[in-house]
């Protein structure tokens, strides 16, 4: 599945992003788009984490959005009904990567070791989302797995702010990374856009040669 890889390039840093109210999806999405970052992750860790996506492909149409904790097949189903452009995983189960073939919709997988990404490009995947990246080695882990996996590109996730950013990016099989820090709750909640879009476009000069 190359659609994903696609997704990735196009934002070096894809916001993690929980939204308890739905009044604040569009106006954030507003300011992380116009910051310069146009990949949205929008977590399911609340109950109307959907409702924020179908808000956001309505009203803020540059914006590339897609499902994160995807869990099941039934959760990427759920995704793609919200209108979500694709999914992305903490892990990944031979139903979970069999679902998203057969609909076709873009889905990163999440892997921590070898044969994590193993299983993943058995079932077609080349992108994978390396969670959580700290904990399973970040950089280092990253350098290791390019020797036996030269093909594969990865979306570090978990433990990765605006410091260690570059230097994650600075590696040949990163496309992309995941992180918080775009869209810190405490700001959504105040309804602090101006501050987040200042993060949005501080992040979006990060290069990434591809």
């Amino acid at each position: 599945m190359t659609a994903i890889r696609d997704i990735l390039s196009a934002s070096p840093v894809m916001p993690v992003i929980v939204l308890d109210r739905v009044e604040d999806a569009v106006p954030l999405a507003r300011a992380l788009v116009a910051g310069g970052i146009r990949v949205l992750e929008v977590t399911m860790r609340t109950a109307v984490a959907l409702d924020c996506v179908t808000a956001i492909r309505v009203a803020v149409p540059d914006a590339i959005v897609g499902v994160g904790t995807i869990t099941s097949a039934a959760d990427l189903d759920a995704a793609r009904a919200a209108g979500a452009v694709f999914g992305v995983s903490p892990g990944a189960t031979p139903a979970l990567l069999a679902r998203a073939a057969e609909t076709g919709m873009p889905l990163l997988p999440g892997v921590m070791t070898p044969s994590d990404v193993m299983q993943a490009v058995s079932a077609g995947f080349s992108a994978m989302k390396l969670f959580p990246a700290k904990q399973a080695g970040g950089i280092n882990m990253l350098k290791a797995l390019g020797g036996p996996f030269p093909n594969v590109m990865f979306c570090p996730t978990g433990g990765i702010d605006a410091e260690s950013a570059p230097a994650y990016l600075a590696l040949n099989n990163v496309a992309c990374v995941g992180g918080s820090w775009l869209a810190p709750p405490a700001l959504v909640k105040q309804g602090d856009w101006s501050t987040i879009e200042q993060l949005a476009r501080a992040a979006s000069t990060h290069s990434k040669s591809k």
